[in-house]
């Protein structure tokens, strides 16, 4: 059964691991990679990523990406969202916090934070405005 808007935007905004898809280079199937990802209903979805990474290039040349979230428990339940790219920016450390703290344990957080500054490299936050959305609830199949 399909989810009511707010039901599929509340789910989204819980924090759940994304699969995010996005179409790749000629020849090869689409880019589909774990990621964590931020939204609060209503508005825009964002990720945070590598300026040089593979997903930062085909995002940005295909001007749009999909964001899969799903659970098996207590109920079957799966949210996807697909729109276009409205903005790309260099990350900020708040952000960088914010999510983290969505993901980790609070006493993880700022460890988490100093290792990534040190070794991920140029960071940006790409964020994308659902525009089409599937969810269902298949209840305890």
């Amino acid at each position: 059964m399909a989810l009511t808007r707010e039901e599929r935007e509340q789910f989204l905004a819980e924090p759940h691991i994304a699969a995010l898809a996005v179409a790749a280079e000629e020849g090869r199937a689409p880019l589909s990679v774990p990621i964590w990802y931020q939204y609060e209903p209503g508005g825009d979805a964002w990720i945070l990523t590598g300026l040089d990474s593979r997903k930062h290039r085909l995002i940005s040349a295909a001007g749009r990406f999909t964001l899969m979230v799903d659970r098996v428990d207590p109920t079957i339940r799966y949210v996807s969202v697909e729109g276009p790219v409205v903005d790309t920016v260099p990350f900020t450390v708040e952000q960088l916090r914010e999510i983290s703290a969505r993901y980790l344990p609070a006493e993880k957080v700022e460890e988490y934070v100093e290792f990534s500054l040190k070794n991920h490299g140029e960071m940006v936050v790409i964020r994308m405005r659902p525009e089409r959305w599937v969810s269902s609830d298949l209840g305890s199949v």
